[in-house]
């Protein structure tokens, strides 16, 4: 799973949420006005929703450097989506079971629990605007395909999701996806579109600095041997 963009609070904005909390906890106390407890709650709600969802992301960070599951990480991600399924806050929620879905996906390698987090996301990303999310589920959803030997729905999913990832200017998330389409078209025996997309993903790696799916790209070239 590469990294990217997603959800973003400033310090700032965590900070002006506690700081209103307790300001309606004093005007609640010591001002007899319990009326902004309810807005206080829900405020506090998706902070927690935030970090939860920023937490979990962290331990999906660091499985994939050392490639060992933290327990926490699943929980962290089923919080996150049901406090903004209790909120009302689809594009939150179809984030948090994006990533849900990629825990069981790639960590614990069980497709058939991940398809259902993934179906709900792509419908919550979709309905909420969320683009980047949903070129996101659209990947993972490739790989489940892929991994089922439906390898044209793969190359249309993926296709999609580039497409988006384009748009949104999420250069390094192109240069991720133009690998997958470089082992897909390689698998059908088209060797030089396979280097042709890899070299573009070269080329926007480097201009987004980032050297980790440079890696990637070389990683790809050996084992297609198109080195």
């Amino acid at each position: 799973m590469d990294s990217g963009k997603g959800r973003s609070m400033t310090v700032e904005g965590l900070d002006a949420r506690l700081v209103r909390a307790q300001e309606r906890y004093e005007q609640a106390v010591f001002g007899g006005d319990a009326k902004p407890l309810d807005e206080a709650e829900r405020e506090l709600a998706a902070l927690d929703a935030d970090v939860a969802l920023a937490r979990g992301k962290i331990l999906h960070a660091r499985f994939l450097a050392i490639g060992l599951e933290d327990a926490a990480e699943l929980p962290l991600f089923e919080r996150a989506a049901e406090f903004y399924r209790e909120l009302g806050d689809a594009r939150g929620e179809g984030e948090s079971l994006f990533w849900v879905g990629t825990v069981h996906q790639v960590i614990r390698q069980d497709q058939a629990s991940a398809d259902p987090a993934f179906a709900r996301a792509r419908e919550l990303a979709t309905d909420a605007g969320d683009e980047l999310t949903l070129s996101y589920v659209l990947r993972h959803l490739c790989f489940g395909e892929q991994a089922a030997g439906r390898v044209g729905e793969a190359r249309e999913l993926l296709m999609e999701s580039t497409r988006l990832r384009r748009k949104l200017s999420f250069t390094a998330g192109v240069a991720a996806n133009l690998i997958g389409l470089a082992d897909l078209a390689a698998s059908d025996g088209d060797r030089e579109a396979a280097r042709e997309l890899l070299d573009e993903a070269t080329r926007l790696a480097a201009d987004s600095g980032a050297h980790g799916i440079g890696r990637w790209v070389e990683e790809a070239r050996d084992e297609l041997d198109l080195a």
